[in-house]
């Protein structure tokens, strides 16, 4: 900031929050459509801890940790969990079967138009149905939250999606084709291994960067955001399924080709909105995930994180389900044409960045 330039004016200055309240009005009609949605298809709305002994085993997600102390003085770490799905699954062992959960939840390293520190997910969980229910569900939701916001469409940056169109469903595998000329399947062996080599050679005969040190999913990544993220959900919302089963850690492999998972993200004017699974139940199978996982974690950052056993022992008991994570903000964002997540959150985090 220079000396010249004024500092914004605090989220919390009558005027600010005067500009504010529409999109948070707003925000409050969508969610109240959304808890009726549900209710009138007898989920059950739950409520989960925020602080967890594994915030989540993702590589690339950052949690912020904190220590909780007892009588004795004893100091045991815990964390702000960046998803609610340990906690939900968990419900689903113990015999609920259609629970929803607005979750406020925490990711460090994260800020910009579409990122926020605190946020809120809107996760839900069908027991005994495929993810493929998942998929109706959002067309479905995307429709009543453009209603309850008084719009015809979803909008952010000047590019605009039809809510109530049907979504385009589209394979990783054919968006890295349409939109890279790649043959994804070629680097990925029958039964999910993956091959850097083959991917690097095709990527650089197609002119995408490819450095050295480059890993499978460093390689996959850059192409998914720099090729093909831009291009989804334009017109209409895109629903890109079939990832790669190593990108895939919390999916079981679909029945049809064990190189690929249950797993599809929802894209609308090019932002990601939702995550979905058909959930993995295989204990082992999902410890050994999250040990590769974490193992990434640790080279690329340095440091990694426990694993919840008590997740990993209600597996044994979960039942075939499908789960989906959506980041409820940045749908109120395209449903009220807000430009950057914080328009849309009551009460923003302060920005301590220098």
């Amino acid at each position: 900031m220079t000396a010249s330039t004024p500092a914004p004016s605090p989220w919390w200055t009558p005027d600010v929050h005067a500009d504010r309240r529409p999109f948070l009005m707003a925000r409050n009609r969508i969610q109240a459509a959304l808890r009726g949605y549900f209710a009138d298809r007898d989920f059950v709305e739950v409520d989960t801890a925020t602080l967890q002994v594994s915030p989540g085993n993702e590589a690339h997600l950052h949690a912020f940790r904190t220590e909780a102390i007892g009588h004795s003085g004893t100091e045991t770490p815990l964390y702000l969990h960046t998803s609610p799905e340990f906690a939900c699954k968990k419900l689903l062992s113990a015999g609920e079967r259609r629970i929803a959960c607005f979750a406020h939840v925490y990711r460090n390293r994260e800020r910009g138009p579409l990122h926020h520190p605190e946020f809120t997910m809107l996760e839900w969980y069908r027991a005994g149905a495929t993810y493929d229910e998942l998929m109706q569900d959002c067309a479905e939701i995307l429709a009543l939250a453009a209603k309850a916001a008084g719009t015809q469409q979803l909008s952010w940056r000047g590019r605009a999606c039809d809510p109530f169109a049907e979504p385009e469903r589209l394979t990783v595998a054919a968006a890295f084709a349409r939109h890279a000329g790649l043959d994804l399947l070629a680097s990925i062996g029958p039964e999910g291994a993956t091959d850097r080599a083959v991917l690097a050679s095709a990527m650089g005969r197609a002119g995408i960067r490819v450095a050295p040190d480059d890993t499978w999913a460093d390689l996959f990544s850059r192409v998914l955001v720099e090729r093909i993220e831009p291009k989804l959900g334009f017109g209409r919302a895109t629903i890109l399924c079939e990832y790669p089963v190593s990108e895939a850690a919390l999916a079981r492999p679909a029945a049809h080709d064990p190189r690929v998972a249950e797993r599809f993200e929802l894209y609308a004017c090019g932002v990601e909105l939702a995550n979905a699974f058909g959930e993995l139940t295989d204990p082992a199978e999902q410890r050994r995930r999250f040990g590769l996982e974490m193992a990434e974690k640790q080279r690329v950052y340095g440091e990694s994180y426990p694993l919840d056993e008590d997740f990993l022992a209600a597996l044994r008991i979960m039942p075939e389900a499908s789960g989906i994570a959506l980041g409820f903000d940045r749908l109120v964002m395209l449903a009220t044409g807000a430009a950057r997540i914080d328009q849309v959150i009551w009460a923003p985090v302060p920005d301590t960045a220098p």
